[in-house]
């Protein structure tokens, strides 16, 4: 069949239409979001085109200024053009010489990928034991670059974590890091947000979306003390019928007293937004209030290092690159702001005092941060 042909018919979101009448409620949005990715694996599982097509990603969230990532992703049937399908540990191997390659080539201004594996959460328990074995295996092979674990997909309607705590318990065991979805839901007294309960039993590292923990004061409240962050996902949210207005969002009281949470983009392409500016925008926008300004963005990243994966030498050096790359941003920024052709008349050689902006104090890193360099992003983690 001629694209042409196939692209009407393909079962994609349409961010073209109204999204009230398209999308009436949750099920029919996350109908369509599922139906996005059934379609797109399909197009890009010959071994090359996924290769690219990650290779892509990653070249994406680097022109972002985004330094290092840490995926969610599946395992697909990968094949080659003989028919071989390859084994999981080989897909595997394709996901990390991709980004070591990526790496390499962009050395200069991308600092590094992991991989957490996260595989579909609507199963029963002798598929569960099954991903659960092949994570330690994963682990065993690609130490340096698989994460840890989590499961994917609608949680309303997929399975809670309890379901699988016996089989879950295992990873504890083995010091295998997770970061489960939990929470993801507007219910309440609901197995979907009790799994915000489950996830803290349970050890993770952090928790995807967490939007129901706001009506879980114990839960909220250990959380902060074992400094367990929140993966917000403002514009995935919203898409998703969440919430409608950003300023509602529970994540901007959680802001406002301190709760720590990442900022993360979720699944941008499938909603045509690029990197994670879009969603550090709503944030910013929405999350941080009528007063947010500098201060705001750079208190973004410095958690968000800290609760990536890395050790504690590996968060220094992403640190210090962050720390390089914001210093540019604020010795730049305003003659890129007054060379824009939306201020032509701008006067270049007036700029605004922000050496202040430059006090690297409220930046703690595993070791004390010297460099005089002037840099960008941030860690983030795909939800």
């Amino acid at each position: 069949m001629p694209y042409s042909k196939f692209r009407p018919k393909a079962p994609t979101p349409n961010t073209s239409a109204n999204p009230v009448p398209a999308y009436p409620d949750i099920d029919a949005v996350w109908s369509a979001f599922q139906g996005y990715f059934i379609t797109i694996t399909n197009l890009v599982m010959y071994r090359p085109a996924w290769e690219a097509y990650l290779y892509q990603a990653l070249k994406e969230f680097a022109e972002d200024n985004v330094l290092y990532v840490e995926f969610r992703g599946t395992l697909p049937p990968l094949y080659e053009l003989d028919g071989r399908q390859l084994t999981d540990e080989e897909t595997v191997a394709v996901y990390w010489e991709t980004a070591q390659r990526f790496q390499q080539e962009n050395a200069d201004r991308y600092f590094g990928t992991r991989f957490i594996y996260a595989p579909p959460r609507g199963v029963d328990n002798t598929t569960m034991l099954g991903y659960v074995s092949l994570m330690q295996r994963l682990k065993e092979v690609f130490p340096g670059f698989v994460a840890g674990f989590d499961m994917v997909g609608q949680e309303d309607k997929g399975q809670p974590l309890i379901s699988f705590v016996d089989t879950l318990l295992q990873l504890s065991e083995a010091d295998i890091k997770v970061f489960y979805h939990a929470g993801e839901t507007n219910w309440m007294g609901m197995a979907t947000d009790d799994n915000l309960i489950d996830a803290l039993l349970l050890n993770a590292s952090r928790i995807g979306h967490g939007y129901a923990i706001v009506k879980h004061p114990e839960a909220k409240a250990l959380a902060k003390e074992r400094g367990v962050p929140i993966e917000v996902c403002p514009i995935s949210n919203q898409v998703l019928k969440l919430v409608e207005d950003l300023r509602n969002h529970p994540a901007a009281g959680l802001v406002a007293e301190g709760f720590p949470m990442v900022v993360s983009s979720d699944d941008p392409g499938a909603w045509g937004a690029k990197g994670l500016s879009h969603d550090f925008y709503e944030a910013f926008m929405a999350l941080g209030g009528a007063k947010a300004d500098l201060r705001f963005l750079k208190s973004r990243p410095n958690p968000q290092v800290g609760y990536s994966s890395l050790d504690e030498d590996g968060k220094y050096n992403l640190m210090s690159k962050w720390i390089e790359k914001w210093d540019e941003f604020v010795e730049k920024g305003p003659t890129l702001l007054a060379g824009n052709k939306l201020h032509p008349t701008k006067n270049t050689t007036t700029q605004p005092d922000l050496e202040a902006s430059t006090n690297h104090s409220n930046l703690s890193t595993t070791k004390p941060v010297t460099t005089t360099k002037p840099t960008t992003t941030t860690s983030i983690t795909l939800a």
